[in-house]
């Protein structure tokens, strides 16, 4: 496959099926784009999307901004999914006019398109959400993770997913003034070159050096199990990769 698209410039896909998410409600103050779409894969499961596509319509749209969608659509290959694919509104349009000065085509969902599937999920109902191993779909809410009282080794900040400057923002206000606890190791990767330097700017890596984090250069590091975080037997970490 790769060496026919390097000579032809093209590549051979089956056209998908759609699955609707009606997204409708307000999203409470901690939940983010990552507890929707980790709601989303333990609801329908790591296949639930196999080569489909995973349409996010509805009100609740406007509650998710670029970095929630972004997350969202990134992690629909975590449910089996082609891609992921939200509705072009003001929030996406403003996104675009400040990041370039492309033209783009804006293409929507017939009237009357046929669904595989829909499922309406309120944003009112979410909360904080994680996944255990072995599968993102082994998903629980904050309230039953925090019970289990589960000792962590490690903490990795950052990653495709979660490396946005909204998300260091929200990492370095949780740490506030604290230190990284003994024994645990802190790692903070921010997604781009362009999102480190802000982060720089806004006094963020100052923060998680002063309270005893690691800081990497933007690149996949842990999440792929190429080098600095991985874990040795028995250890357990908790993770935005």
């Amino acid at each position: 496959d790769m060496a026919a698209g390097m000579a032809t410039g093209k590549a051979w896909f089956k056209v998908p099926e759609a699955i609707r998410f009606n997204i409708i409600g307000k999203k409470p103050k901690h939940v983010s784009g990552k507890d929707l779409i980790l709601h989303i894969i333990g609801m329908i499961g790591v296949d639930g999307a196999l080569y489909r596509s995973m349409e996010f319509t509805g009100e609740g749209i406007s509650e998710l901004n670029i970095d929630d969608r972004l997350t969202i659509a990134n992690m629909a290959i975590e449910a089996g999914g082609k891609n992921g694919i939200f509705p072009v509104d003001d929030i996406a349009a403003d996104y675009m006019k400040a990041h370039g000065n492309r033209p783009y085509k804006v293409y929507e969902a017939d009237p009357d398109a046929v669904y595989a599937e829909e499922y309406t999920i309120d944003l009112s109902e979410l909360k904080p959400t994680v996944s255990y191993p072995h599968l993102p779909s082994n998903t629980k809410t904050i309230d039953e993770a925090v019970s289990d009282h589960i000792k962590i080794d490690q903490a990795v900040i950052g990653s495709c997913t979660n490396g946005r400057i909204s998300d260091l923002r929200a990492a370095a206000e949780i740490i506030g003034s604290r230190s990284i606890a003994d024994g645990v190791r802190c790692i903070v990767i921010p997604g781009t070159q362009k999102i480190y330097l802000q982060a720089m700017e806004e006094g963020l890596i100052k923060s998680f050096i002063e309270a005893g984090a690691i800081v990497s250069t933007p690149t996949c590091g842990p999440c792929l199990g190429g080098y600095m975080g991985i874990l040795a037997a028995g250890e357990r970490c908790i993770s935005t990769t």
